[in-house]
């Protein structure tokens, strides 16, 4: 068994101000998502300048933040947030919806799209290899935050994580898993394969299959919400059944952008 390093989740202190590496990882996330996407922008045809990219920056992460907080609220618990709804706006205490947010993110795009004058796939194309670099740093403060644990298990790796609610007892460092698979490979991959002539909404179309396949292979050994539980009879969790449509809508868009055998490089 490993020893879980509990880091304190403040990562600054300043009198009543209080930074958290929870804040950081979002800041880390959309600033190393602004510089790739400026480093790959400027060689593409037709080049997009850096306020474009700061534009589209600016559009997704609004959705992102607005999308992944309403996805907390409806999806996981809604009950809570309906009686208390002043928590909605409390942000900085955590709870955002990947799925929530890639809805939120979407629509970000789809709005500067009709603003650029872009098409949307391309916008989406251009935009799906960076996500990684959000997810890996979202996973990392989940670890640090010590929340989102995994099942009781006896691997080597496993560790005690010090919520009470967590039992103590040994389980697997699920947010490193997704941390690894969503982020690092998620990341390898997609930056390989736009790199590469294909077809225009592939690279949107390969995101959903590779994220949906990591986050319902990782969630096998996550536990799943206490309020929530497992779904369909004790086998399932939310977070694998909003992932499913994802790796469908992701085959058919597959499916038609190699048949539409139109280029987007």
């Amino acid at each position: 068994m490993l020893t879980y390093p509990n880091i304190d989740p403040v990562a600054i202190a300043l009198g009543p101000l209080k930074i958290r590496w929870y804040g950081i990882s979002y800041v880390a996330g959309i600033l190393g998502a602004w510089w790739l996407l400026s480093r790959r922008g400027a060689g593409l045809k037709p080049a997009w300048t850096p306020e474009q990219v700061g534009d589209l920056v600016f559009y997704c992460a609004l959705g992102l933040l607005v999308g992944g907080r309403l996805g907390e609220v409806l999806f996981y618990n809604p009950g809570y947030y309906f009686s208390e709804p002043l928590a909605i706006l409390r942000i900085w205490e955590g709870g955002m919806s990947f799925h929530g947010g890639l809805i939120g993110g979407l629509t970000g795009a789809w709005l500067f799209s009709r603003h650029a004058g872009r098409g949307f796939f391309e916008v989406s194309d251009f935009l799906a290899p960076v996500v990684p670099v959000g997810l890996f740093f979202g996973r990392i403060a989940n670890f640090i935050n010590g929340e989102l644990w995994g099942t009781a298990t006896d691997v080597p790796w496993a560790m005690i994580f010090p919520e009470p609610r967590a039992g103590g007892v040994p389980r697997h460092p699920s947010q490193l898993y997704e941390a690894a698979l969503e982020g690092l490979l998620l990341f390898g991959i997609l930056w390989w394969y736009s790199s590469r002539p294909r077809p225009a909404m592939a690279v949107t179309g390969l995101f959903f299959i590779l994220y949906g396949a990591a986050r319902i292979g990782v969630e096998f050994v996550r536990e799943p919400d206490a309020h929530i539980g497992y779904l369909a009879g004790g086998w399932v969790t939310l977070g694998q059944t909003l992932s499913l449509p994802m790796i469908i809508l992701g085959m058919i868009m597959m499916v038609v952008a190699h048949r539409a055998k139109a280029p987007d490089r």
